[in-house]
């Protein structure tokens, strides 16, 4: 976990803690803490005067990754990625024949940052900020921890309406420990989601990946020299879908929540035959209960839009959120936001 500290010494019985989650594949620090030009979010965050902290879930970033050390606990369909080999790497089945962590364990994560946060910054709940996948964490643990959760700023959410609401049997299931990716096919898959002219910079290539290798003391040595492999953990979900997102009416009640995500995403809206990867930003909105809850959609954006040409205007729009829990004005209904950051209602 790392924390950027904003709160004014004259202000700290006031301070407001916020706390943010990654996604899949990108560790925590690449995707919120980015130390290039003005793609920090969580620096921006704390120059508004708010304690930022940012944490890696297991097998992700800094954080510990058991079994994921193992090059023969990659994707046997992925280990011809692993060249030149690792030394006494010789390609076959994995050592541990299962997928590394599942929403129990990732839901225990959160509670303990959580916990702590709360204990020793002496607030009585944590705003959270989640980027992609951290809605299957983030969402139900706010469902089910209401007295803890003061607002829910959730931006590209997988959210898969027709999901299964139940832990598979048994646990841990069989599978493999660890996913990789290259550099080349990271940006080549962000690209794929660019159709405006300036969405992103070519110097993001190199910034990303070299902030995702700096979190991968490992997987920066894999394959070819100064380039490294992003590894990926490979976990098991559940109970983020319409019935559990509108359970108790918590979600847009209790817990106001805002949802972002860029007009090109790809990835948060899909239609997949399997319910459990066919995703729906939309859907999420409608299965929220509650009324306190708003819906943003971003012009020239995609999943990666924290390192996109909107990432400002999103920066912008959490800090409004944080401090007035509204966008233009008001705490209920769907939005777009143009590349100058101006807000109108969808049509």
């Amino acid at each position: 976990m790392r924390e950027r500290d904003g709160t004014s010494l004259g202000h700290l019985a006031e301070r407001t803690a916020v706390l943010m989650l990654h996604g899949r594949s990108v560790p925590v620090l690449a995707g919120f803490d980015l130390d290039f030009k003005s793609y920090s979010w969580a620096d921006a965050l704390a120059r508004a005067g708010y304690d930022v902290f940012m944490m890696d879930l297991q097998g992700s970033g800094l954080s510990p990754r058991p079994k994921m050390d193992d090059p023969r606990n990659v994707n046997p369909a992925q280990q011809h990625l692993l060249k030149p080999r690792p030394p006494g790497f010789t390609p076959g089945p994995p050592n541990y024949p299962f997928q590394l962590t599942n929403s129990n364990s990732d839901r225990d994560d959160l509670n303990a940052v959580v916990d702590w946060i709360i204990r020793e910054r002496g607030v009585e709940k944590v705003a959270f900020i989640g980027w992609s996948a951290a809605a299957f964490t983030m969402g139900p643990y706010a469902v089910k921890n209401p007295g803890k959760v003061s607002s829910l700023f959730l931006l590209a959410p997988i959210f898969p309406p027709e999901g299964t609401s139940n832990a598979p049997d048994p646990l841990p299931q069989p599978g493999f420990p660890t996913f990789v990716s290259t550099k080349g096919g990271t940006w080549d898959g962000w690209g794929s989601e660019v159709h405006c002219e300036g969405q992103r910079e070519d110097e993001m290539r190199d910034q990303v990946w070299d902030a995702i290798m700096a979190s991968d003391p490992v997987g920066s040595t894999w394959g070819p020299v100064g380039e490294g492999r992003n590894r990926i953990r490979n976990f098991v979900r559940w109970g983020w879908n319409k019935t559990t997102a509108g359970q108790g009416g918590v979600l847009g009640g209790s817990v106001p929540v805002l949802i972002a995500y860029g007009e090109s995403d790809r990835q948060v809206n899909t239609s997949s035959e399997d319910p459990e990867f066919n995703f729906s930003v939309p859907a999420l909105y409608n299965a929220i209960a509650g009324n306190h809850k708003l819906m943003v959609k971003l012009d020239c954006a995609g999943h990666s839009l924290v390192w996109e040409m909107q990432h400002k205007n999103v920066h912008n729009l959490s800090k409004h959120w944080l401090k007035h829990l509204k966008v233009d004005g008001k705490t209920q209904g769907i939005f777009d936001m143009n590349t100058n950051g101006d807000i109108s209602p969808a049509p």
